[in-house]
């Protein structure tokens, strides 16, 4: 059966050939690791909330950056593997993955453009902080 999956055209790695498996199986629990890892990793920073990582880079503390960035990469690697992305056509590929890139980036930008109005609203005033 792990002979017959590698025939058919699935990759069989992850991280570009790093890290080969000898079935679908294997691979979605490695996969799933990788996730899980990355989500404790998540939790934990959520948890601790480490001070050196209270800076302010570009606007948003670096803990910030670092769930953006780890929540896209969770993404990525759902995206890839689970939804089988690797397998089809590189036209549907570009198109789904930079459309989602659009989204995201457009939805960023809002989030930090109107967060921050709504942070100056109450800075000055203008509304208290009764809540």
């Amino acid at each position: 059966m792990a002979d017959h999956a590698a025939h058919d055209g699935h990759k069989l790695a992850i991280f570009r050939g790093t890290l080969k498996f000898k079935s679908n199986t294997q691979k979605i629990w490695g996969v799933l690791i990788f996730l899980s890892l990355i989500t404790i990793v998540e939790v934990a920073l959520g948890y601790i909330k480490p001070d050196f990582l209270n800076a302010k880079v570009i606007g948003l503390k670096l803990l910030n950056w670092i769930f953006i960035i780890l929540t896209l990469v969770k993404a990525y690697y759902i995206t890839w593997d689970f939804m089988h992305m690797r397998d089809e056509a590189s036209g549907l590929r570009r198109s789904v993955v930079w459309t989602s890139v659009f989204l995201i980036i457009y939805l960023m930008v809002i989030l930090l453009v109107e967060g921050e109005y709504i942070y100056q609203v109450y800075k000055n005033a203008a509304v208290s902080f009764d809540f």
